[in-house]
């Protein structure tokens, strides 16, 4: 991984570029890197429980911000500032997650 110093261009940016590199931010400091390899990668079924929980929530949060009404009272129940979306996905994941296990 390499550490890019001072470069106005990359400073500050994070994110893949044509699933080639991939450029990832820590604090102030940039780091390009090759982009991962998930080709032989087998997720045991733990970890597919904890990605389709994840997907649900996803969905959750979706249907959430989608319909005004129940976004509105959604957010009367975060505190200021908090995001409706992050705060749908943290609230399905606590509500299921003592579920799944």
């Amino acid at each position: 991984m390499a550490r890019i110093k001072k470069n106005v261009l990359v400073q500050g940016l994070s994110g893949q570029i044509s699933k080639q590199v991939v450029l990832k931010t820590y604090g102030d400091k940039t780091f390009l890197s090759s982009y991962p390899d998930m080709s032989n990668v087998t997720f045991n079924e733990s970890q597919k429980a904890e990605q389709s929980l994840f997907a649900r929530a996803i969905a959750y949060a979706k249907s959430i911000i989608r319909d005004p009404q129940k976004k509105a009272a959604f957010q009367a129940t975060i505190e200021p500032g908090r995001k409706v979306y992050n705060a749908a996905i943290s609230a399905y994941l606590k509500e299921h997650k003592n579920n799944n296990g």
